[in-house]
């Protein structure tokens, strides 16, 4: 079906042009919108909210879990909406489709003992052990996506000033601080990283002098942690849901959090609040002025 090749084409260009949408999201979207349509085989301009459910109802009878569904089923609204903004169908078939119920599973994060035995890991001298470690000392000091760290080029940090330049999602760039740990490392891995002779911008390298991917990153986290004996779901985000675990227990601000984590939404940011009710009162026990007040007004 040449035509919704073209159509979906289009649609993947607007995503990379107006929403500067990632690789990795085209790729998604693409992969959603092949699926459904290699199961209605039908003009866009047919397809009616019933052909939309049972798409969905069939991905569930698959096996498929609930997060994937409800991805696509957002896919398909997206297309659909684009679609019918740009004149070739009349109505939006996703839109009245109801969302499906998705448990929100929090990533794990770590113990403040258990990050600084990841991060001490590698111990040996060399390229390789300097570059890892000041790739999981970056991770937790700046709480950064594994694609913002395989993007860094040299340039985009201050190691006089701590502070490092991130494009996150939609190329938008942020300014956030790096801790001195983390500065020391890159420093270390930056000397160990000359015999190499690239003239690659990247900040980090792999061992051929070029630019370290995603992959690359991810392998190295799950290698070290592995190391210290923490197996099963552990990645680069579980080092920056930590970041972000450990500064709302430290007191930080979630207007702050979410401005280091380059979080468009408030709501985004607050999935990191999870920290049992206790210390939630133990916070505003110190910072709320009449907190103290009225703790003694029950007794």
């Amino acid at each position: 079906m040449a035509y919704m090749k073209d159509h979906i084409d289009k649609f993947l260009r607007y995503l990379e042009i107006e929403k500067a949408a990632s690789s990795h999201t085209l790729r998604a979207y693409r992969k959603d919108l092949e699926k459904f349509f290699e199961y209605i085989k039908t003009k866009p301009e047919s397809i009616d909210m019933i052909d939309v459910r049972g798409f969905i109802a069939g991905q569930i009878r698959q096996g498929l879990n609930k997060t994937t569904v409800s991805r696509r089923l957002g896919s398909l609204r997206s297309f659909f909406k684009f679609l019918h903004r740009e004149g070739y169908i009349k109505t939006n078939p996703a839109k009245l489709v109801s969302n499906l119920k998705v448990p929100r599973l929090l990533p794990r994060f770590l113990s403040v003992d258990d990050v600084f035995s990841l991060v001490e890991r590698p111990e040996e001298t060399g390229f390789i052990p300097a570059r890892d470690r000041a790739i999981l000392e970056l991770l937790y000091s700046s709480g950064l996506r594994v694609s913002e760290l395989s993007g860094l080029n040299v340039d985009d940090i201050n190691t006089r000033e701590g502070l490092l330049k991130v494009k996150g999602k939609g190329r938008k760039e942020r300014i956030v601080p790096v801790g001195s740990k983390a500065i020391d490392a890159i420093k270390s891995y930056m000397v160990e990283r000359i015999p190499l002779k690239s003239k690659n911008r990247a900040l980090f390298l792999n061992r051929t002098g070029t630019r370290l991917t995603e992959r690359g990153a991810r392998r190295i986290v799950v290698k070290y942690a592995r190391m210290i004996g923490i197996n099963g779901q552990i990645g680069p985000h579980t080092l920056r849901h930590t970041f972000a675990t450990h500064l709302l227990q430290s007191g930080a601000d979630l207007r702050v959090i979410q401005e280091l984590l380059g979080h468009s939404s408030l709501s985004t940011t607050q999935k990191y609040t999870h920290l049992d009710i206790t210390h939630l009162i133990d916070i505003y026990d110190r910072a709320h002025p009449f907190a103290k007040d009225q703790h003694d007004d029950v007794s």
